[in-house]
């Protein structure tokens, strides 16, 4: 398999930075066709040309399905997103607002806004699925919203 990567590996890199924002994205395109290339033992008989295609296409694919999981979340979170401006209150009112949540939901709604943490990297840091954090910070601002609606 070292002998297929160094025999492809430049054509392999320049194709992954031309469709990969940047050079590490391209990078690691190519590292998860290589270890897609490992449970293909047919891979090793074809001619040079389709190993070279079969690994674009590889790449291509993986690109495709990490912008449409990235674009499905970013949606996701954009149906979710609080605004302190929208809200029309100070940083201080903002803190008296999340003393009045649960703690835990008030450390998630810390972390995501303020700290700008993504909910996977928070779910990493709790030990939790990324999608429960998402689910808890819906939540909190639907708790946030009520509070601020009932003070008006």
């Amino acid at each position: 398999m070292s002998d297929l990567y160094e025999k492809l590996k430049d054509d392999l890199l320049r194709f992954a930075k031309s469709i990969a924002r940047h050079e590490q994205e391209a990078l690691d395109l190519i590292q998860d066709a290589m270890v897609k290339s490992l449970n293909e033992p047919n891979l090793l008989s074809l001619p040079v040309y389709k190993q070279r295609a079969w690994f674009f296409r590889v790449m291509k694919n993986r690109l495709i399905d990490d912008r449409r999981k990235e674009q499905r979340l970013t949606q996701w979170e954009e149906d979710f997103d609080f605004s302190i401006q929208e809200a029309g209150v100070s940083h201080l009112e903002v803190t008296e607002l999340l003393a009045r949540l649960p703690q835990e939901l008030s450390d998630l709604i810390f972390k995501k806004y303020w700290l700008g943490l993504s909910s996977q990297e928070i779910g990493e840091q709790l030990k939790i699925p990324a999608s429960t954090v998402r689910y808890k910070l819906h939540l909190a601002i639907k708790r946030l919203r009520t509070i601020l609606e009932e003070e008006k």
